[in-house]
């Protein structure tokens, strides 16, 4: 099997001779530091722990087109303060990868969202890669998965307004929210209408971010009252054009909130942190109707071999043989994961993965 028809196969429950595997990606100071021990200075990471070929995008822009320019408004040895290209004002650290903190959003009245709108033209020139059309030609030969991305609801409105503004806005003003959340709506459609003609996509992707590791930002009364409908306008017209693979990128616990997003038409949910979810337990309630890429935890990978074989053996085994799985770390590897014991998960995963390909997906 290629990685287009592994990835499709393993993602409807069907036999495989293995599932997938791949790398969510690394903090910048994790390959230097695995550098140090002992892993080669010039490979590519993905080719030396033989992942497979990843999912790839068609490359559609359907954010903000053009971004703001970026300004630095003040700075010292240690931190920055600037504007970003999402127009938002923050303080960055400067020698470390950690979040910034946020000092002002770009959008706090109904005037600062008709200027933002103008960045939101799905027809401007910039959307779609140059060469689509020679793009489109190498796209009928793939032997790998490709797909779209598709926008984001609340993740965008909070780049907009932050957590806090948007959170008051679904009280004080619910007819603006549901304005913006229509308007990004029409705008994905509109966006992605000429890739779905010209390209047989796989998946498509949201991205949200709208959890932290205990709870969610918002509860799933106000999630259906506010994104259902937007969301289900977007997955209704993904699924019209033959695309029934529909992933949310969602960080922290996802367990409230997985019965919205399948409600709404979205059934993966990526990447499934490991200490804010049980996966198995969400796999017993949804079946074969929920679909999982991830929850593998980083911070598992952290501590002693035995550590790494609950985490992998405990879960992992039982999702691979499943079906409908297929695994990777639950987000970036930080530079606290020893180089052996990411080479001792993967071996691990190597190993159900053989088991399992005797087996028909349970």
């Amino acid at each position: 099997m290629n990685e287009r028809e592994r990835f499709l196969a393993t993602l409807h429950f069907e036999p495989v001779e293995r599932v997938p595997f791949w790398d969510f990606g690394y903090w910048d100071e994790t390959l230097p530091e695995w550098r140090k021990q002992g892993m080669p200075g010039d490979v590519h990471p993905e080719a030396f722990f033989h992942r497979d070929r990843q999912w790839e995008n068609v490359g559609v822009n359907v954010g903000m087109c053009p971004p703001f320019e970026e300004e630095v408004l003040e700075e010292d040895a240690d931190k920055q303060l600037m504007v970003d290209r999402d127009g938002v004002k923050l303080l960055k650290m400067k020698r470390t990868s950690s979040i910034p903190k946020f000092v002002e959003f770009p959008v706090k009245t109904r005037e600062d969202f008709e200027a933002m709108k103008e960045r939101y033209n799905p027809h401007s020139p910039a959307r779609y890669p140059l060469y689509w059309e020679e793009k489109v030609r190498l796209w009928r030969e793939r032997d790998y998965p490709l797909g779209i991305s598709a926008g984001s609801f609340y993740g965008e409105l909070r780049r907009w307004m932050g957590v806090e503004n948007l959170s008051l806005a679904f009280y004080d003003d619910p007819a603006w929210v549901h304005e913006m959340l229509d308007f990004l709506a029409d705008h994905y459609v509109a966006c992605m209408e000429r890739a779905l003609k010209d390209v047989e996509l796989d998946y498509a992707s949201f991205w949200e971010d709208m959890a932290f590791n205990k709870a969610s930002l918002i509860s799933p009364s106000m999630w259906r009252e506010f994104l259902t409908r937007p969301y289900q306008k977007v997955t209704s017209v993904l699924r019209e054009a033959g695309i029934d693979i529909l992933v949310v990128d969602s960080d922290g616990t996802m367990m409230e909130l997985t019965p919205c997003w399948l409600e709404a038409g979205v059934n993966v949910m990526f990447p499934m942190e490991g200490r804010c979810n049980d996966p198995l337990a969400l796999r017993e309630q949804f079946g074969r109707e929920l679909l999982i890429i991830g929850a593998v935890d980083k911070f598992a990978l952290m501590g002693d071999q035995k550590r790494i074989e609950e985490e992998v053996m405990g879960k992992v085994r039982t999702l691979i043989r499943q079906g409908g799985y297929i695994p990777t770390v639950d987000h970036r590897i930080p530079p606290d994961v020893p180089l052996e014991n990411y080479l001792y998960c993967l071996e691990l995963i190597d190993q159900i993965a053989d088991e399992a390909c005797t087996e028909p997906p349970a």
